[in-house]
């Protein structure tokens, strides 16, 4: 956490928006993830009159690198600059609000001032495969990276007494222990071909997917404050 001492001053750091609000008057609370210096809380003053172009590149999706100084948590941003393939990705539809989701787990999960340059370079890889893609198995791999990430790594290819999983087998996937062997197929029960797909990032059939959101969505829970994540609960509705 930073003092109130020496200002850092931070020059042009590669960067997503990943939320942003009204701050007083013509300024915006932006909320960024940044390679090398994690996740940020900035002040962007005077976004509007002939500041506005600055107010047109900090969008979510796109990579910038972005100028800021730091004494406090709360920095002032200084300078916005379009990054590396930096046309605004072509998020629409469902392939929209994934990226949304992304972005929500991110503000939940990860502290501010904590660098994660991998996880970074995850994101970004994810946000220019979402277009066109078949979303679920890309949504399920970042959950699983995220975990990781964040030191709370899925145990996917041993039970908890160090067994190689059988595919054949049947499992109570418990987050913070690992596979328990369990007799039968039981309503709660994950087969251990579909904890192998989950290890492998790699996915046979809708069974599998399925049961990797409920072993992700286990995993997830504890860490999210007794609170849903809003994207899914607007997803939810939307659908229903």
């Amino acid at each position: 956490m930073t003092g109130g001492g020496q200002t850092e001053r931070i020059l042009l750091q590669p960067a997503f928006v990943l939320h942003q609000r009204p701050y007083r008057e013509s300024s915006r609370l932006l909320d960024v993830f940044t390679r090398d210096q994690g996740r940020q809380a900035l002040v962007a003053r005077g976004l509007s009159g002939r500041r506005s172009q600055r107010r047109a590149l900090l969008q979510p999706f796109r990579p910038l690198r972005l100028s800021y100084s730091r004494r406090t948590d709360l920095g002032t941003l200084t300078g916005v600059e379009p990054g590396e393939n930096s046309a605004l990705l072509g998020l629409s539809g469902d392939a929209l609000w994934a990226g949304f989701y992304l972005n929500e787990l991110l503000l939940r999960l990860l502290p501010r001032q904590d660098p994660h340059p991998a996880l970074f370079s995850v994101y970004q890889d994810m946000l220019q495969r979402l277009p066109g893609a078949v979303l679920e198995p890309l949504v399920r791999c970042f959950e699983k990276r995220l975990l990781a990430e964040l030191g709370y790594g899925l145990q996917l290819e041993e039970d908890i007494a160090g067994h190689p999983i059988d595919p054949a087998g049947h499992y109570d996937y418990r987050p913070e222990e690992g596979p328990v062997p369990v007799s039968g197929d039981t309503a709660d029960a994950v087969p251990g071909r579909s904890l192998l797909a989950l290890a492998r990032e790699q996915w046979p059939d809708r069974a599998s997917l399925r049961d990797a959101r409920r072993i992700l969505h286990r995993a997830l829970t504890p860490h999210l404050g007794g609170r849903p994540l809003q994207t899914l609960a607007l997803l939810a509705r939307m659908y229903r």
